[in-house]
């Protein structure tokens, strides 16, 4: 079959990415499989590279890179917030408190669902808002799964700790108390794209009095539970 675009250059980069597929590889194993030029094979994934597009491991073999797992997960949030309604309004009735489906986008996180509590005091986060990735147990979820530069960097001046994130990984779970607003209490869960990385969080947040000062004993539970709804329906939908 001829997958051929009559854009030369981009044939010849899709050619490169469709060899990466398959693993780490030498630039002559990528010479050889693409049947291209070395020195075209050389300059397109130097180019490729330099759009994050594709990578280097540490043998300096040619991999997929870290732009398109950003570039798939973007793909996938239509589905996560057509999906998001349903399974926030259920949380939200089981546990009287206001739920949120949260991902990151640079240096914050930013609300892309929700489900407010109808009355009473309430924790108010409308869709659109940005929060910071230095606080709350959203941004512990967020944040406690990347690689070790982004963590690294993702902990300077963060109101928790290494020994926190540790914990949420641990457990599969987040809580926070008064850590992004004093007096608010939250639980938050990991949402995971078809690859398994982590591409956004499950949370409900409300006043301290109410969830107590350890929120995840009470809700933890139904938290990772809506968590793992909206990742099997991920999973599905790319299946």
């Amino acid at each position: 079959m001829d997958n051929s675009s009559g854009v030369g250059v981009i044939d010849k980069a899709a050619m490169v990415l469709d060899a990466l597929e398959a693993g780490p590889t030498t630039l002559a194993q990528l010479v050889a499989a693409t049947g291209l030029a070395r020195p075209t094979v050389h300059r397109l994934a130097l180019a490729l590279v330099h759009h994050r597009l594709v990578g280097r491991d540490i043998q300096g073999r040619f991999v997929l890179g870290s732009r398109l797992v950003e570039l798939a997960s973007a793909a996938g949030e239509d589905r996560l917030i057509a999906s998001a309604g349903p399974v926030l309004l259920a949380l939200r009735d089981a546990t009287g408190e206001s739920s949120q489906v949260f991902r990151r986008q640079g240096e914050w996180r930013v609300c892309v669902a929700s489900a407010e509590r109808p009355i009473g005091l309430r924790d108010t986060i409308p869709v659109g808002t940005q929060l910071s990735m230095k606080a709350g147990s959203a941004a512990q979820v967020l944040l406690a799964w990347e690689d070790h530069d982004r963590l690294l960097e993702g902990l300077q001046n963060a109101r928790f700790t290494p020994t926190v994130l540790a914990g949420v990984r641990r457990r599969g779970w987040a809580q926070s108390l008064g850590e992004r607003e004093p007096g608010v209490a939250s639980v938050s869960a990991p949402v995971r794209g078809p690859s398994g990385r982590v591409i956004a969080a499950v949370s409900i947040s409300g006043p301290i009095e109410r969830l107590t000062r350890q929120p995840g004993r009470i809700h933890a539970e139904v938290v990772t539970r809506a968590a793992q709804q909206l990742t099997e329906t991920l999973r599905q939908a790319a299946d």
